[in-house]
């Protein structure tokens, strides 16, 4: 298939270019950085040099890519976790406004398919893990709703459109190569330096996936049925079991323990929601209807 990919250069964009490629697929890739472009031109891509933002340029790399499948991976995050909130703002931008474009501009071209990156871990409280019928958490900590109504937003825009199959893909914590959850990413980096602390009991589920397990689940999407899938592993855990097994797998001391009072003061609300309160997602439906086989987090693995 004709398919173009938005985010191209970023964690996942990478490998999803590699593997819709490596399946036979003429793929498209948007970036707009000179490293991104060439980073995707090496693996076999071709290069539109666009931003979203731009609605005019976003229109010709559409009817240039004679696209049937658009993948919106749109992002604007920080290399440092501990940036986010600076670069929230234009990340939404990004994700709303630049998004908007690509769906309008798939939907004026024809696309038959668009596939949009969403979140399996800011979903609206309950009790045991979350399934595909769960909202997003848009009354949790504030920075922590804004995510969540982004998410939602996106998600109605996709799923409910009429004349374009919409797939949106839930992914949880992306951890793997060029991610903040590697040996050499930057969460790596604060746990050495003692810096992510578990936060009361640690009693928040964090689901999460591997880069290359989720660019996997991606390529699937060109052909499942329309709808939300949880892109998560089978190890959906508590801060209090993943911290410290990752520390030690990236080589860092032991978390230290902070009381959710402590943390109220010193990093605020939306850290004592990713602490105490995220809720796990399901990936049954995954599972069930197109095969999705995650690894086992590398760091569960680690005596």
């Amino acid at each position: 298939m004709n398919v173009l990919v938005a985010g191209a250069s970023g964690a996942i964009g990478r490998p999803l270019v590699a593997e819709l490629i490596r399946r036979g697929h003429m793929v498209t890739g948007m970036t707009r950085s000179d490293a991104g472009a060439k980073a995707l031109a090496a693996l076999g891509a071709t290069v539109a040099r666009v931003s979203a933002l731009d609605a005019d340029a976003v229109g010709r790399a559409m009817k240039e890519a004679r696209a049937e499948v658009v993948i919106d991976e749109l992002t604007a995050l920080p290399a440092d976790p501990s940036r986010m909130s600076d670069a929230a703002a234009g990340d939404r931008k990004l994700r709303l406004e630049g998004g908007g474009n690509l769906h309008r501009t798939a939907l004026a071209c024809g696309a038959r398919r668009y596939i949009q990156q969403a979140s399996g871990f800011f979903l609206r409280p309950g009790p045991g893990l979350g399934d595909e019928s769960e909202g997003m958490a848009v009354d949790a900590s504030p920075r922590i709703a804004d995510h969540a109504r982004t998410y939602a937003e996106l998600e109605s825009r996709v799923l409910g459109a009429e004349g374009i199959e919409g797939v949106a893909m839930r992914y949880g914590f992306f951890y793997g190569p060029g991610t903040w959850y590697h040996q050499e990413g930057a969460s790596a980096d604060q746990v050495r330096r003692g810096e992510f602390p578990i936060i009361g009991d640690g009693e928040g589920v964090w689901s999460w996936v591997h880069i290359d397990d989720a660019a996997v689940a991606t390529a699937d999407a060109l052909t499942i049925p329309p709808g939300a899938y949880h892109i998560v592993d089978d190890d959906p855990s508590p801060v209090a079991l993943w911290l410290p097994a990752f520390a030690r797998f990236v080589g860092g001391p032991p978390p230290p323990h902070v009381t959710v009072e402590q943390a109220l003061a010193s990093a605020g609300e939306d850290a004592v929601y990713y602490g105490t309160k995220l809720r796990g997602a399901s990936n049954a439906k995954a599972k069930e209807t197109f095969g999705f086989l995650p690894r086992r987090q590398e760091w569960l693995r680690t005596p």
